[in-house]
Order: structure tokens, then sequence, then C-alpha cells
């Protein structure tokens, strides 16, 4: 059936699709100005014996639509590994077609074959049609939590400052 979704994992071929997600994601973040997306880093570190991050692509048709890029972390307070959801994004041509469920329940489905009590990840606050999807599929926002970084110079100088 040519519309039916397929999800499956991303290999070291897929890296320039998982590349033009991110730039498309990006895009639309309004972020472009931020990322410096190497193709060819993104195949070596997928073909690594320990890849920092997985990949799931979204197919229609043999043809990728969409993505979740995510990776492995720990709860000190759950003493268990968990999820982080790092990008779900499809391709706005394909929205509301079931495709970013389609890969949230892939993602779902994974953290509980690793054994994982909960898989996280951030929203942008002024996506409102994302936080009302994740919402409806029972994603607590919490709204007492803010992301922290450090990066750049400033994370340098943190680095530097010992003693």
């Amino acid at each position: 059936m040519p519309g039916e979704i397929r999800i499956r994992a991303a290999g070291p071929g897929d890296a320039d699709h998982v590349a033009h997600f991110i730039r498309e994601l990006a895009r639309f973040e309004r972020l472009e100005h931020t990322i410096d997306v190497d193709a060819a880093r993104i195949a070596a570190q997928l073909a690594a014996d320990s890849p920092p991050f997985a990949v799931l692509l979204a197919e229609l048709a043999d043809e990728p639509v969409g993505f979740a890029l995510y990776f492995p972390t720990y709860s000190t307070f759950r003493t268990q590994p968990c999820l982080w959801l790092e990008d779900l994004f499809v391709l706005p041509e394909h929205r509301s077609r079931g495709i970013g469920l389609a890969l949230l329940r892939a993602l779902a489905a994974e953290a509980l074959a690793r054994g994982c009590p909960r898989l996280d990840w951030c929203v942008l606050d002024w996506n409102t049609e994302a936080i009302a999807f994740y919402e409806r599929h029972g994603a607590r926002i919490m709204a007492d939590w803010r992301v922290v970084r450090l990066e750049g110079e400033a994370l340098s100088r943190v680095a530097a400052a010992q003693g």
C-alpha cells in the first residue's frame, strides 16, 4: 500500500537523509544559523562500534519523510537507563498523516524493549501544535524545568577555571 508508513533504523548509508532532516528542522525552528551539519560525520558516527546516537526513519513508499534521533541517558532518581529524544521531525508536506505518531510509538517501544522507565525530550514553547500532539498522547510538559546550556567560549572558560 503506497500510503503505508514504515519505520526503520537508519544506518550509515542514510546519513544524507538524516543531515537533510536536521537542516529542515533547523529551518522550521528558525535556528539555521546555529547548525554545523556534516553528513560524512553522521555516517561515521552511525558506523561506529558504539554510535553516540540512533535514528529511526519514517518512510512512505520507500521515501524518507521524517526522523527521530535519540540516545541513552541515565536517571539517578530511578537508577535506570532512559532514552532522550533529541529530535522528532516530519517534513511539512507529510504532517497530519500519523507519521509523527508512528515515530513516537516506535521510540516508546524501543524504550520499553531496553527496560527504560521513561523517554524525555524538550519542545519549544512556541510550538503549540507539537505541545498539543505530545499532550494528546500522554506526555507531561514539565514547566518547572529549564534547559541549561554551556557552550563555546563560556564552556572553555569554565573548563579552564580549575582550582
